[in-house]
């Protein structure tokens, strides 16, 4: 009984931490907010310790700050952190294409195929105002989670991972306001064509370009 009891309360705490990590990557909750504790239980119909356990699995990921006297803040996005943000996704990215390439497989190869597929027939935006569409997001994680899908280090996967969220606030914060055009379908088909041919070195240098790429133009939105 008690362990049912314990593994419902496990339940709704992942629930509502599912939830409020989802609004604040997709920046539904705007950068800088102030979470008011209260409302969200009231919004999400749970206790104040399956908030407070979800806010502080999100401040160890760096989603949520928490502070003395203003409780629980989503960060700012700012220019220098998204440079830093931007130039620690390159060199963990290239560690775990690296990697992945050494542990190649068919399955993997055909993976990769299809992601890439699936991704350049995704339509980018939709919406009036634009927004970045969500199967377009979507079908962009899948497609660089399976570049690097046979990368069998663990704790690399996991900093890509926690990377790769961060800067995904940028993105969905900035590319409705996004000033420059870029060619993200070939970039993307590029890259898939070289870490398919287990080319190394110029799959680390598409890829280098490519979040650099990006980077220049959320900095630019930003400004």
């Amino acid at each position: 009984m008690g362990r049912d009891m314990k593994s419902g309360k496990n339940t709704i705490s992942s629930d509502v931490y599912s939830r409020l990590r989802e609004d604040i990557i997709c920046c539904r909750v705007p950068p800088g907010s102030k979470l008011n504790i209260q409302q969200i239980v009231r919004d999400h119909g749970v206790s104040l310790g399956a908030v407070r356990e979800a806010l502080s699995k999100l401040s160890a990921e760096g989603l949520v700050q928490s502070f003395q006297r203003r409780g629980y803040v989503v960060p700012e996005l700012t220019r220098e952190n998204l440079v830093q943000l931007t130039a620690a996704r390159i060199e963990i990215e290239k560690l775990c294409l690296r990697n992945a390439i050494e542990h190649a497989s068919l399955e993997w190869e055909s993976e990769i195929i299809a992601s890439v597929y699936r991704l350049n027939s995704t339509p980018y935006l939709t919406g009036v105002p634009s927004i970045l569409s969500p199967e377009w997001a979507l079908a962009h994680k899948y497609f660089h989670n399976a570049l690097v899908a046979s990368c069998e280090n663990t704790w690399l996967l996991k900093m890509r991972s926690l990377l790769y969220d961060q800067s995904e606030r940028y993105r969905q914060y900035s590319v409705p306001m996004a000033k420059s055009v870029r060619n993200v379908q070939t970039e993307h088909s590029e890259i898939a064509e070289a870490v398919r041919l287990k080319d190394i070195a110029k799959s680390e240098v598409l890829i280098s370009q490519h979040f650099q790429r990006t980077c220049t133009i959320l900095v630019e939105a930003l400004e």
